[in-house]
């Protein structure tokens, strides 16, 4: 299993309807996408988190939240949250409100076109 389904269950559901939401299979576990931005993911069983550069201190002192490292370094701006706080969707909901704040505060990407079915490698 390369991530939790259950979570990413509540993450749907703590993020609501939204028109701009895509997921994304990535960083061995699904990344969700807001105007084309990360705003947060699940790697395993764990909630990984993008937030804003200011708020990224202020995330770290929440209880059951640390810095994401996949190289050994942390990803600043990146954190993940265990799993014990992420057991219901006012949890996510909370761990998840200034992730959604920042991601939707950047300007929305435009979306790539995908090349022809004939310019694509067979």
């Amino acid at each position: 299993m390369a991530f939790d389904p259950v979570l990413a269950d509540l993450v749907r559901v703590a993020i609501g309807e939204n028109s701009s939401l895509v997921e994304k299979k990535m960083f061995g576990g699904i990344a969700f996408m807001l105007g084309g931005h990360m705003c947060c993911g699940i790697v395993k069983d764990q909630l990984m988190l993008r937030v804003a550069p200011q708020e990224y201190d202020a995330m770290l002192e929440r209880p059951g939240v640390y810095p994401m490292e996949f190289t050994g370094r942390p990803m600043r701006g990146f954190v993940f949250v265990d799993a014990a706080e992420t057991t219901t969707v006012p949890a996510v909901r909370k761990c998840l409100k200034p992730s959604i704040a920042f991601a939707s505060s950047l300007p929305a990407k435009a979306s790539k076109p995908k090349p022809a079915k004939s310019a694509r490698k067979k």
